[in-house]
């Protein structure tokens, strides 16, 4: 590959975040997710929020779009009342990674949705979360790992046809699909772990975390689709 796609990479914004002698509000992402996008053929580049209304002009310019797992999503945007699990709202982070999802499908924008970014991508078609699940998430701050078997046929199996252990660390989970998308990998105990949009484009999210792990097939696979 002579010229890597550019691949946006949501970020979120934190207050206190400190290096050196500084202590202040920053723009966050986890190496993890440029270095995977790097991995696999791609050139990062990250996407602070913003405003909404600028989304579309934030994707033109991109070969692809990474919706980069976080906090959970206000209930609000699928008409749920609160849990007492459920975390703190990150308004601003919805409003523009949902502008950004909404932007990417309507430009045919190869996107992947990791972990929030598969729940968002959801919400975004109509579908609604689970607020609260067990056992995905098992120590605070830890990274788990689990198996997770491909739906035959799908996007995901193409890339991924085998059962295959997942780094993840989430506490909510898709419950409606949204319109139009279809489940292409379980858990287990039954839990969506992969949706897709079938078609034409490219649309995948994974509910477990890549950029924690060394397998590069899925990042690849958004990669290979923005090179084209």
């Amino acid at each position: 590959m002579t010229d890597r796609p550019l691949i946006g990479v949501s970020t979120y914004l934190e207050s206190g975040a400190r290096w050196g002698a500084w202590e202040l509000e920053a723009a966050l992402l986890p190496v993890g997710y440029p270095r995977l996008v790097q991995a696999a053929g791609g050139l990062a580049v990250m996407l602070p929020p913003d405003d909404p209304a600028r989304a579309a002009a934030a994707v033109a310019r991109l070969d692809g779009l990474v919706i980069a797992g976080g906090p959970d999503v206000e209930p609000a945007r699928y008409g749920a009342e609160p849990d007492p699990r459920t975390g703190p709202p990150a308004r601003e982070r919805d409003a523009w990674e949902l502008a950004l999802i909404e932007a990417a499908l309507a430009a045919g924008t190869p996107l992947l949705g990791v972990c929030r970014g598969m729940q968002l991508l959801n919400v975004a078609l109509g579908g609604t979360l689970v607020q609260h699940i067990d056992g995905h998430a098992e120590v605070i701050g830890v990274f788990g790992r689990h198996a997770v078997e491909p739906v035959p046929g799908t996007l995901y199996a193409g890339l991924v046809p085998e059962e295959a252990s997942v780094p993840a660390y989430h506490h909510q989970a898709v419950d409606r699909l949204g319109g139009g998308l279809a489940a292409s990998a379980f858990a287990e105990d039954g839990t969506v772990e992969a949706v897709e949009l079938p078609g034409p484009g490219w649309v995948l999210g994974v509910q477990w975390h890549p950029e924690m792990d060394v397998d590069l097939r899925v990042m690849s696979g958004l990669v290979r689709a923005a090179a084209s």
